[in-house]
């Protein structure tokens, strides 16, 4: 005896003004008498710290609820019998209704570390007191429209950038500061989920080799608690180098700043110089500042 959740999209890719539409699947080895066959949708902002944070927020780790965004929920079969071998139950849910105000706004989904966006599809076949349960659940994925976007989104900018010994926080190598050293490039502060992210970076001059050049996508996971927020090897000078990054679809989302919780994305140039201090430490956090390493976040 077993059940199974079949989506009509094989990508379960669903915007909130489309129908959520599939099909369960029974196999039963002998007919069984039920009180209903229901389809349950819920979507959830889970909002947890996982171990090693500090600050204030760890004091309060139990009280984080999640944010609620929808729950709905629609009998697709009255009670009855359901017949020995293999039976399939097509179902329709609105996600969305027309018309309705957009106080529960649909985020995307989005898995993060701290903050996690999830939209699950439950079937549950009822069989009484003596009997167990049938049930089975499935995760689907959520995408906006731009139709559906509070604010337009604007023509991507882009932004001219620059990396000398200067710019840095931390001190560098003496010998860097004994040459030049200049990196120049340009990318945008907007990008779409299904674009790449594309700019240009170009290494003007440095007095050090250079051993890698690294483009890390950053998120920035805020909660709200009570009151407080708790390329690889040297380079030819002046020599045009692309950026292209393609963005992981369930671990970024359009950027989101809501009362709660607020998700962001920097984007992290990191370059590493040919280095003795180098070798005794491999590559790590971009975040964390070592005197081999020339760092840039936008």
């Amino acid at each position: 005896m077993s059940i199974e959740l079949k989506l009509s999209r094989s990508s379960r890719i669903y915007r909130s003004n489309e129908l959520l539409e599939g099909k369960i699947i029974l196999m039963l080895n002998s007919s069984i008498s039920h009180q209903g066959v229901r389809i349950t949708a819920n979507g959830t902002v889970n909002l947890q710290v996982r171990g090693g944070s500090a600050g204030v927020i760890e004091s309060f780790y139990g009280v984080i609820k999640p944010v609620h965004i929808m729950n709905k929920s629609v009998e697709v079969k009255p009670s009855g019998k359901l017949s020995s071998g293999t039976t399939e139950i097509p179902f329709t849910m609105v996600l969305k209704e027309k018309g309705k105000d957009d106080f529960e706004r649909f985020y995307e989904t989005y898995h993060g570390a701290n903050i996690s966006i999830q939209y699950l599809i439950t079937a549950d076949i009822t069989r009484g007191y003596l009997h167990k349960s049938l049930s089975a659940t499935m995760e689907f994925i959520i995408e906006s429209e731009k139709d559906s976007l509070y604010k337009r989104p604007m023509s991507p900018e882009m932004v001219s950038f620059y990396i000398t010994q200067d710019t840095q926080r931390h001190p560098l190598l003496p010998e860097l500061l004994s040459g030049r050293f200049r990196v120049t490039g340009k990318i945008p502060t907007q990008c779409s989920l299904l674009d790449p992210l594309t700019g240009e970076l170009t290494v003007e001059a440095s007095a050090v080799p250079i051993r890698s050049i690294d483009i890390h996508v950053l998120r920035i996971e805020s909660i709200l608690v009570g009151e407080k927020y708790v390329a690889d090897g040297d380079v030819c000078r002046s020599m045009t180098l692309p950026i292209y990054v393609i963005l992981p679809r369930l671990l970024t989302c359009p950027t989101i700043s809501a009362g709660p919780f607020s998700i962001e994305f920097q984007v992290s140039i990191v370059i590493t110089f040919q280095s003795e201090l180098s070798k005794l430490q491999p590559k790590a956090d971009p975040r964390t500042p070592r005197l081999w390493v020339s760092n840039l976040l936008i």
